[in-house]
């Protein structure tokens, strides 16, 4: 039997705390020792409505709950030394500014997307952007369901960074057209937001050439893809030490 990570998850009774549970139980060598929740409801580990109250010896900590929940997140990984992997949305500036300030004493990972597939895109489109551009002219369209509030999405955006940086920060984001009767720019990159019924997450990267064009896609089947990033990550970080890693480390692009 492979020597397991023991997982401190918290958010552990929430929709994706449920879901990371799920997946842990079918890798040997993942276990979830301990948890917290607001929610205390039994689970097969103990759970903390407060994550420094916890007894039980782990190797990770899997963050998966509220931005309410941080400060306590953060405390626990100090106090232990232990990496956290911040999976958690919603972060403000500051909330960011503090968890940053957490990796000189424990290891941390952050990621806009913790997809690993959309992680291997954005190093697939930044392989091509380097190669195509500006010969291409580069185009990200995204849809997602009908209930989402931003447009266009953080991981295209996360995207449109990426390629930006690689070409060397001078591409202009250009969000609509329909009121600008003018030919295309060579240095617009163009984002598109399309909306409607159940749509996981579906980002496309279009570069068209004067001959032909290359088109990269990835598409979100369920939202599980997350949870299985972060258990990932949780397996990449075991013994790590004191700094700030992303997705880039464990993909194997930085």
């Amino acid at each position: 039997m492979k020597e397991q990570t023991r997982i401190f998850l918290s958010g552990c009774n929430g929709k994706m705390g449920h879901v990371i549970a799920e997946i842990c139980g079918t890798y040997e060598d993942m276990a979830i020792v301990a948890g917290s929740d607001k929610n205390t409801e039994a689970l097969p580990f103990p759970v903390y409505d407060d994550p420094t109250k916890c007894k039980e010896e782990f190797d990770v900590i899997i963050d998966f709950s509220h931005v309410s929940a941080l400060p306590l997140v953060l405390q626990l990984a100090a106090k232990t030394g232990k990496p956290l992997i911040m999976c958690t949305t919603g972060l403000s500036e500051e909330d960011k500014s503090a968890l940053f300030a957490t990796a000189d004493k424990s290891a941390v990972f952050y990621s806009g997307n913790m997809s690993l597939g959309v992680n291997i895109l954005i190093s697939l489109v930044q392989k091509a952007a380097s190669v195509l551009y500006p010969e291409f002219d580069m185009e990200i369209v995204e849809a997602h369901h009908n209930q989402k509030l931003d447009a266009p999405s953080g991981t295209a955006l996360m995207i449109a960074d990426a390629i930006n940086d690689t070409v060397g920060g001078n591409l202009e984001y250009v969000y609509d057209r329909h009121d600008v009767r003018k030919k295309r720019d060579k240095k617009e990159l163009g984002l598109h937001a399309i909306r409607g019924g159940n749509i996981i997450g579906e980002h496309s990267v279009i570069f068209a050439g004067p001959e032909e064009v290359l088109t990269i896609s990835h598409s979100a089947m369920t939202r599980n893809v997350f949870a299985r990033g972060a258990v990932a990550a949780a397996r990449f970080m075991k013994g790590k030490a004191p700094g700030l890693y992303s997705m880039e480390n464990l993909v194997g692009t930085k």
